[in-house]
């Protein structure tokens, strides 16, 4: 089996669904209607509540909701082979996530973009709503420590890294200013994406200044900065920060895996795993369980998972300018979501599977497979890094994305480029969930305690908004500084 089938089938597989399954829940199912306001219309407020174009929309949700997940999932999931997570993927994604995250989407603005708390508690009462409540602000908590641990790690000692996604802060906010100022969204999006090239290709240029000395952190200060950033993300009115950023991350990240797709038709890779492992039945060296359940636990995000109902029912159902844009954002985000996880599975996959389980198993167990890696000892050359017990997946997906690049003969020399620029990419792919989380974080704790202290329920009362932001970050920051999520995440 060679790659480009796989993606050629997909992507085919996923505009069929978006035109025809995507069209019915539309039309048939949720009978959206364009002639009735929005929330966003309805309870405009210029700060939460903010009707937005449905590509900026587009581009914030799919920032949202594609964090970890789709990236690391489909890596962790080659262990059973490349045929049990393609199929979960296309299945979960098109039946299952896409049909999630449209229906709590609609849910949500059906309830004047209330979240899922609230809807739980109208049409369930209070008991179980309060127990939604309860669970949801216990999961996004954990949630957001433990994807900025991941950031953390990535950008631990990483000036190239630091100075690419902190500089995204100050254009994300020009772009909203002028975007506000002009309703120019071409303009905006152009100069925007310019700008943000710029930063990510002074990175390595960048780390060997004294300002890269100055953007060199620890973990510790790392765990305070983001905290920090956090918070004005959740507090700042959503058009000035949040939306522009993930709106031009979102270019980013689908640019990346659209050159990851032009790179696999340039070089049409084997697949060089087999169908299915021996490891279907259990006892692998990285997922210890059968490929029923352990596939669809491990590859969440991607093909569904619960944590999108958060942004369904959290930020998205405030901006979105119309009813139909549900299609475009609830529905193909999730879809776009899943073609990103079928390329990391590709990336992983078109590794030597002896390479794959050295990256991915501790040096102790790799022993016990009885494999001899085969490319490994040139790659870690090539990227100038020992890339043996490099376990949890992100490492996998840095050294299949620059295999496959470093194929293309003009990028054979360029392998430690592309390995830290992807290392780079998936911080800047992660960070834009914990931004949104954060704020959808501050909305669950208005509507929770809202319920003692009434003007708390006022999304746009400015203590209450800067109160619930502070207590989110607080409550995350804290797990992140403390150390304490390394050992609850796992």
């Amino acid at each position: 089996m060679n790659a480009v089938t796989i993606v050629i089938a997909s992507m085919c597989i996923l505009m069929i669904a978006y035109r025809l399954y995507g069209t019915f829940m539309a039309v048939k199912v949720l009978k959206l209607n364009d002639s009735i306001p929005t929330p966003a219309h309805e309870l405009n407020d210029g700060k939460d509540y903010v009707p937005t174009n449905k590509w900026v929309s587009f581009g914030h949700h799919f920032a949202a909701i594609a964090a970890a997940g789709p990236l690391v999932g489909p890596i962790l999931a080659a262990q059973f082979g490349y045929l049990p997570g393609l199929l979960w993927l296309l299945i979960g994604a098109v039946i299952g996530g896409a049909v999630h995250d449209a229906v709590v989407l609609y849910a949500s603005m059906r309830k004047k973009g209330k979240s899922l708390s609230e809807v739980a508690k109208e049409e369930l009462g209070p008991i179980a709503g309060f127990c939604t409540g309860l669970a949801m602000l216990f999961i996004i908590t954990i949630t957001m420590a433990g994807l900025s641990m991941v950031v953390l790690h990535a950008l631990e000692n990483n000036p190239w890294g630091t100075f690419a996604v902190g500089i995204t802060i100050p254009i994300a906010m020009g772009v909203g200013l002028l975007y506000k100022k002009t309703g120019n969204l071409k303009l905006a999006s152009t100069i925007g994406f310019i700008l943000l090239m710029v930063g990510v290709f002074m990175g390595p240029t960048i780390q060997e200044t004294a300002l890269g000395d100055f953007l060199t952190f620890d973990t510790r200060t790392l765990a305070i900065i983001l905290p920090i950033y956090a918070f004005f993300a959740a507090a700042l009115p959503v058009w000035l920060l949040l939306a522009p950023r993930d709106y031009l991350s979102s270019f980013m990240k689908i640019g990346v895996f659209i050159a990851l797709i032009i790179g696999v038709f340039i070089i049409n890779p084997s697949i060089q795993f087999p169908t299915v492992t021996k490891f279907v039945n259990g006892g692998g060296p990285i997922l210890a369980g059968p490929v029923w359940p352990f596939i669809s636990i491990t590859i969440a995000c991607g093909a569904i998972s619960g944590f999108h109902a958060f942004v369904g029912s959290g930020t998205t159902p405030k901006m979105l300018d119309r009813w139909s844009d549900i299609k475009v954002v609830g529905f193909g985000a999730m879809l776009v979501e899943c073609l990103v996880g079928i390329m990391a599975l590709i990336a992983a996959t078109a590794l030597q599977p002896a390479d794959y389980f050295a990256i991915n198993s501790t040096p102790e167990v790799f022993k016990t497979l009885g494999m001899n890696v085969v490319h490994l000892p040139e790659l870690s050359k090539e990227i100038g890094l020992s890339l043996e017990g490099r376990t949890g997946g992100a490492v996998t997906l840095a050294v299949g994305m620059t295999y496959i690049f470093t194929s293309i003969p003009w990028f054979s020399h360029l392998a430690s480029y592309f390995f830290q620029f992807v290392v780079m990419f998936e911080a800047v792919f992660i960070l834009t969930a914990i931004d949104a989380g954060t704020r959808v974080a501050r909305y669950l704790i208005q509507d929770f305690f809202g319920e003692y202290y009434k003007p708390l329920k006022k999304t746009d009362w400015v203590p209450g908004s800067i109160f619930a932001s502070a207590l989110a970050c607080f409550m995350w920051g804290y797990l992140l500084f403390s150390g304490d999520i390394g050992s609850i995440w796992a």
